[in-house]
């Protein structure tokens, strides 16, 4: 049970907590739109895998499986992402330029000041952006607020994979925020 009395118990991870306050949660949603399917150079599959690796690193079930789910439905790999992201995708086959990415995202989310000269020198040698090397960062910074969010709150969440299959579906193509 959550640390405060939701509106709606029956809603997992963040969903409870956007339902309980509306109007935080619209900016919230809107972040998450934008980061996660606006205009970038990297695929919307990508951003999630950047979303749900460094989730999985924060130990937030909801959020690393939500999002990992939504990234097999960006990428139409099935579930078995879930896992691999939790692994480390040894054998998913995914571009230099994102491992790099990765690398820089999980030095964010140990703390900003990780990320060195070297980290963002590789990911440009590795063919990323200027915008792609920030949209990294800040993924990064976002989803350590959302699941410290989701889990200082206590939220529930399901367990098992196939539980987010319906959940990572609506968030790659429909959206955030959006019905």
């Amino acid at each position: 049970m959550a640390h405060i009395k939701l509106n709606n118990e029956e809603l997992p991870g963040i969903r409870g907590l956007l339902d309980f306050r509306p109007e935080t949660a619209k900016p919230l949603l809107a972040l998450a739109e934008t980061l996660l399917r606006g205009e970038s150079g990297l695929s919307s599959g990508e951003r999630e895998i950047i979303a749900a690796s460094v989730s999985f690193k924060n130990d937030c079930h909801f959020c690393h499986t939500s999002h990992a789910a939504a990234a097999a439905a960006h990428l139409q790999t099935g579930l078995g992402l879930i896992d691999e992201i939790k692994a480390g995708l040894p054998d998913t086959p995914v571009s230099d330029k994102l491992r790099a990415l990765l690398n820089v995202a999980h030095q964010v989310q140990k703390g900003g000041k990780h990320v060195t000269d070297d980290d963002v020198a590789a990911a440009r040698t590795a063919g990323a952006t200027d915008q792609e090397i920030h949209d990294t960062v800040l993924i990064a910074a976002a989803f350590c607020m959302f699941n410290r969010y989701v889990d200082g709150l206590a939220t529930w969440a399901p367990q098992p994979n196939e539980a987010y299959k319906e959940m990572g579906e609506r968030m790659a193509f429909v959206g955030y925020g959006k019905s």
